[in-house]
């Protein structure tokens, strides 16, 4: 097929009217979701693009859409994000999807009929056929850490979180921990299974087995934290030392140990991931890896913008270095001191 089709070419071979074809294209819901389908369906055989006006107004703006707010995670990429729009004068909007991680298409309906700038999705990121249906309204977007890393066609920011798991876990083993829980974030998510299968190798480096009974997959949240702290902690053989996968898992896991009676460093190291501002400020103050958020954020949001002003990437996958801050929360284990 070639690319000369026209919006009456799609709707004679679909069977449709050219108005429906139309509320396709400029993303209205009124449109019955088989009809829509196939419609997007001849779209794409034909590799039908067509050319899009900006906002009427000439002010620019960018979707930044979470899955999920998270507090302090997600105002470090806000602020990341923010730097970079308001430097250009573009405005922002922001949105979450509920902790859906591909989002619906009521959300993308609503998008393609305001045809931002772009989006930055934030640990989501658009289906297949959601991608198509941005590429050819020509809005461009780029992905913060999530699955799509696999994908070479979609540009994505994201930092080494297997080197950071490598990390983490390197650090207790040099102290001498042989005995070390993980509660990484969501199994389905891509950052969460690398950093456990960072983890997993500075064991095998160190020749120290991984005891499948003290790995555990959370949230990222302090309640995930919380519970799988008591959990592991208040086993007869708990573990001397926890990698939590964020900071506020590892703040779960400090208040799961204080209700233990458990002191840490003393009685259990504890770890997290982020390097949040609270991490510093915390008592203890948090040992953590530093994940560069907001440099993350302004990286994509700047790739965002050279792409929308047909600027073309050298790269479409950017991974940023990520660090060990050593505090307060880490110290040998009890026997080796």
């Amino acid at each position: 097929m070639t690319s000369s089709a026209t919006i009456a070419t799609i709707a004679d071979e679909v069977g449709v009217s050219v108005t429906t074809v139309s509320k396709v294209l400029n993303g209205h819901s009124d449109v019955a979701a088989a009809t829509r389908a196939r419609v997007e369906a001849s779209l794409e055989r034909h590799r039908y693009r067509r050319r899009v006006k900006r906002r009427p107004t000439g002010r620019e703006q960018v979707d930044l859409v979470f899955h999920e707010f998270a507090a302090a995670w997600a105002m470090e990429i806000i602020r990341g994000v923010e730097s970079v729009t308001a430097a250009a004068k573009v405005d922002l909007v922001l949105s979450q999807l509920g902790g859906a991680h591909q989002p619906p298409q009521q959300w993308l309906d609503g998008v393609l009929s305001r045809r931002p700038t772009g989006i930055v999705f934030v640990l989501c990121h658009p289906a297949q056929s959601h991608r198509q249906q941005l590429e050819r309204q020509r809005i461009p977007f780029v992905v913060v850490d999530t699955d799509s890393a696999t994908t070479a066609s979609v540009p994505t920011v994201g930092s080494n979180n297997w080197n950071g798991g490598l990390l983490a876990a390197r650090h207790l083993l040099d102290l001498g921990h042989r005995r070390i829980a993980i509660i990484s974030g969501p199994e389905d998510v891509l950052c969460s299974r690398a950093r456990v299968a960072g983890f997993r190798s500075a064991h095998d480096e160190a020749g120290v087995l991984v005891d499948p009974d003290l790995v555990r997959y959370g949230n990222f949240y302090v309640h995930a934290g919380y519970e799988y702290g008591l959990e592991l902690l208040g086993r007869p053989d708990h573990p001397t030392a926890i990698f939590a996968g964020s900071d506020m898992q590892a703040m779960g896991v400090l208040r799961a140990a204080r209700k233990l009676g458990l002191d840490v460093p003393r009685d259990v190291s504890v770890i997290g991931y982020d390097n949040l501002p609270v991490a510093a400020w915390i008592g203890p103050a948090l040992t953590t890896i530093n994940q560069p958020l907001r440099d993350m954020a302004g990286t994509a949001t700047r790739m965002l913008l050279d792409i929308a002003r047909g600027v073309e990437l050298s790269t479409s996958r950017i991974d940023l270095v990520t660090e060990l801050v050593v505090r307060e929360t880490t110290a040998p284990p009890a026997q080796a001191r």
